[in-house]
């Protein structure tokens, strides 16, 4: 992987979001927050997890450790997490657009305070991986709660996105 692969999988991980988000848009207020007895208990709940999680790792990346989440509370309505999340997709392109060496490994603490030294590159794979893992959820849910929702699949993304 180099750093053109980069660029296009965080191409393709905003093109995801937004189209979930876009879906999610769509809910009544009960049936964002409604249980659905998944990893995360709601759609809600699930998109602020995804938001917190690419949070982190942007921290990460610009040299700060957070010692706790974000409180994901704070978001009630998914329009209250387009501005945040634009905020991160800005750091990551930023983080991206300085990046010379994959390989380069930086040192980190997660939330309990353990100390990592990885390479960035790997970093960099594993929050699209796990934006991928959760939007699969959110469709999950999407469907039990019989919205439609949409291909977020890379293979879609590649379809719509490059010229024949």
């Amino acid at each position: 992987m180099n750093t053109s692969d980069i660029e296009r999988l965080y191409t393709f991980n905003r093109w995801a979001n937004a189209r979930t988000l876009g879906v999610a848009e769509a809910l009544t207020s009960e049936q964002l927050h409604r249980d659905l007895k998944s990893s995360f208990p709601s759609v809600m709940a699930t998109l602020s997890h995804m938001l917190a999680g690419e949070w982190i790792w942007l921290e990460r990346w610009n040299g700060r450790s957070p010692s706790a989440w974000p409180d994901q509370g704070l978001h009630r309505t998914v329009a209250d997490l387009r501005p945040p999340w634009r905020e991160v997709e800005q750091g990551q392109i930023a983080v991206i657009a300085d990046l010379t060496d994959l390989d380069r490994r930086f040192a980190y603490r997660n939330i309990k305070g353990d100390a990592y030294n990885e390479p960035i590159g790997m970093t960099l794979q594993h929050v699209v991986n796990h934006a991928t893992y959760h939007r699969g959820q959110v469709t999950t849910m999407l469907r039990q709660l019989g919205a439609a929702a949409n291909s977020t699949d890379f293979s879609t993304f590649y379809r719509e996105t490059t010229p024949a």
